[in-house]
């Protein structure tokens, strides 16, 4: 049996690796994010956006290879009518792979792998995110905390220590009714 090109074998034969990326692609273009093992989702990222390419294409050709892959023609024609015209502006990098905690049973390491935002170039949507990162650091911190009046400060302190009062009043009126 030979070994793949890229990653450990997912299951048993190469056929059977070959069924699990096209479930996985499957899944991921139905819902537009799926939580997997991390190897799934590293050997699902260049499947997937291999499909995407294709889409993008819209051909009939690419759709006949798609639907080679993707059995259900409903999952093939969101692919071709809403999710590749959406990364139309986009050369590649349309999945994201979120690492998350380890399994609950096996303790295996887990991760979500979702289609990235529509629309947006993958430069221009970096840039976007450094804006709005550069935007909240030079808002100074220490005008929001001159903003609050002092005397508000005190009467939230003067109800913070009426409030063990009340509740020592309320703690014997508990114990009375047991």
């Amino acid at each position: 049996m030979p070994t793949p090109t890229k990653g450990p074998r997912l299951g048993g034969g190469p056929a059977h690796e070959r069924h699990i990326l096209a479930n996985l692609s499957q899944s991921l273009f139905e819902h537009g994010r799926i939580t997997t093992t991390e190897t799934k989702a590293k050997r699902l990222r260049p499947h997937a956006e291999r499909l995407i390419t294709l889409a993008k294409r819209g051909d009939l050709a690419s759709r006949r290879r798609v639907m080679g892959v993707i059995s259900d023609k409903g999952v093939v024609h969101t692919l071709f009518t809403e999710i590749a015209p959406g990364f139309a502006e986009r050369d590649g990098g349309y999945t994201r792979i979120t690492k998350i905690g380890p399994r609950k049973g096996d303790n295996a390491p887990m991760a979500v792998i979702e289609l990235v935002e529509f629309g947006a170039p993958a430069k221009k949507a970096v840039k976007a995110e450094a804006e709005k990162a550069t935007k909240k650091a030079a808002a100074p911190k220490a005008e929001k905390v001159e903003e609050a009046p002092a005397e508000e400060v005190v009467e939230v302190e003067e109800t913070v220590e009426e409030a063990p009062e009340a509740a020592a009043d309320e703690a014997p009126a508990e114990g009375d009714d047991k």
